[in-house]
């Protein structure tokens, strides 16, 4: 998996997969002076739930200064549904307010529209861009060939797979000049208060490097703590599955620890710098956890991704 099904037990949070992050993606839009952040949600959508979760906050962490912790956050509210469908809001907060998990800030976008059915819903406001709903999964992998021992069958999972896609264009202006890193966080009400369910950014780490029991423990956390709380019992999974040094695996590790993806404006978007939609992020990370003895799994980028916003390709019918 990319980061679907995060929960233990390969189920998503809180059994509920409204809440289940399964891809993050930055990089520059077709619009020049632009960036694109894209968080998606819900792997089976809409089979396994047919609107955003109301009481979550789902939201786009970004790090300015390389302190692994937020600087500016944009974050993302939905209505209750009702006959006329859904809404979204959304957040823009920095400092302190950016480092909360709940919405803060300044509503930058308020009750636009969220499409669940072919056609996206475009709305602009100013300088920034946001299309909400179903959309295509764009994540590639021979997942059924991971699970047989690296037995590939040519099948990919998720060729015609559903999620719920969040699009937003802003302007680099909002980034600052130099590198930043960003990572995404799903948090929802429980008993009256917000609670992390889900958090991540780097594509396919939970799935092979956290113990079942160490999984909400993960998606509770914070990247600045990453390296302290997982460096040692991942390089050890590191020495077991690709045959890593201590030294090797630290200096592997070094790229997705913390959970955070680094995005330099000034170098090409190609995954581990940003992320595309189509990084074949899948062997990446095959050939990481093997020590390079796996280097992909043969499969390819979907072909109906579009040419400009939202990028995301159109739904497939359900399942």
């Amino acid at each position: 998996m990319s980061h679907h099904l995060s929960g233990p037990n390969l189920r998503p949070p809180e059994d509920d997969a409204r809440l289940d992050l399964t891809d993050l993606f930055v990089f520059p839009s077709t619009v020049r002076g632009h960036t694109v952040l894209i968080m998606n949600v819900n792997p089976f959508a809409p089979v396994q739930g047919e609107e955003f979760h109301p009481d979550a906050v789902y939201r786009v962490n970004v790090d300015t200064d390389g302190d692994h912790r937020a600087d500016l956050a944009y974050s993302f509210v939905f209505s209750e549904p009702d006959s006329a469908g859904q809404t979204v809001t959304v957040h823009r907060a920095t400092g302190e307010d950016a480092q909360r998990h709940e919405a803060a800030g300044e509503v930058i976008l308020s009750d636009a529209s969220v499409a669940f059915g072919p056609e996206p819903n475009i709305v602009e406001y100013g300088r920034y861009r946001l299309s909400a709903g179903l959309r295509s999964d764009p994540f590639f992998a021979d997942l059924e060939g991971i699970g047989n021992d690296f037995q590939w069958t040519g099948n990919d999972f998720g060729i015609d797979k559903n999620v719920f896609g969040i699009v937003l264009e802003v302007p680099d202006s909002e980034l600052g000049e130099g590198p930043v890193g960003v990572w995404a966080r799903v948090s929802v009400v429980r008993d009256g208060a917000l609670v992390s369910v889900d958090r991540g950014a780097h594509p396919s780490l939970t799935a092979y490097f956290n113990e079942e029991d160490a999984k909400e423990a993960y998606n509770a956390g914070e990247p600045a703590d990453d390296r302290e709380n997982y460096l040692e019992a991942w390089s050890a999974v590191l020495a077991h599955t690709g045959g890593y040094s201590r030294e090797e695996a630290g200096k592997a590790l070094g790229t997705v620890l913390p959970d955070v993806l680094r995005y330099d404006r000034r170098r090409p978007a190609a995954y581990p710098n940003g992320r595309t939609l189509t990084d074949d992020v899948t062997s990446a990370r095959l050939a990481m956890v093997s020590g390079g003895r796996i280097t992909g799994d043969g499969i390819g980028p979907h072909t109906d991704l579009l040419p400009d916003f939202p990028f995301l390709g159109h739904p497939h019918p359900a399942n």
